[in-house]
């Protein structure tokens, strides 16, 4: 039963989470015109005369992207303009923040989940297995000194008829592979302590 809460508990996360990230979709797809923070045109000036090099940013649209209507204000008089403006080159730029703002929510969202996950296995799976399994006597490894709290649980495993089949394959693969931890662990030390 704990185990269903659990699972019920993680889904109405993800429902929460996809709904969210859907009202945002949503709420960005609604407006077609750009914003103003969306389009922008850069002119880079380098240096004239005695006048240093600027950057000139500017909110205008792409047939205005020029020096005349983005250097404000005009760092030279008369007929300097024409030169000044002829050496700086200007670019339009144009963002999509409805894009940029649904792929940080996509991934805040895996974040979110990944660490939903990553406490459950750090926090809930261990109450669950020693539900599951009991209270086992911890087996004390006397050269590493490490405790295997559930070391017979492929044996319990083995001998449950409630558990699907694929939870069994799950659990067997995890209890050889910290016995196969177990081995290398036992192995280096075996090494260190013949080698010191």
């Amino acid at each position: 039963t704990l185990r269903l809460q659990h699972i019920n508990m993680m889904s109405s996360v993800a429902f929460k989470l996809l709904a969210l990230v859907g009202l945002l979709l949503m709420s960005t797809q609604t407006t077609d015109a750009k914003n103003s923070e969306d389009i922008r045109c850069k002119c880079t000036c380098p240096p004239y005369r005695d006048i240093e090099g600027q950057i000139y940013k500017q909110n205008v649209s792409l047939k205005d992207c020029n020096c005349l209507h983005v250097v404000e204000p005009m760092p030279v008089d008369g007929k300097d303009v024409e030169a000044y403006c002829l050496r700086c080159e200007c670019k339009y730029e144009e963002r999509s923040s409805g894009t940029i703002k649904v792929t940080i929510i996509i991934y805040l969202s895996i974040l979110g989940l990944l660490f939903l996950y990553m406490v459950y296995l750090t926090l809930l799976e261990p109450m669950l297995k020693r539900r599951l399994f009991g209270h086992s006597p911890l087996q004390n490894d006397d050269d590493v000194g490490d405790q295997q709290p559930f070391a017979n649980a492929h044996n319990v495993l083995s001998r449950s008829t409630s558990r699907p089949n694929m939870l069994n394959k799950v659990e067997h693969a995890q209890q050889r592979w910290r016995r196969q931890v177990q081995e290398q662990r036992k192995s280096v030390f075996d090494r260190h302590v013949v080698l010191s």
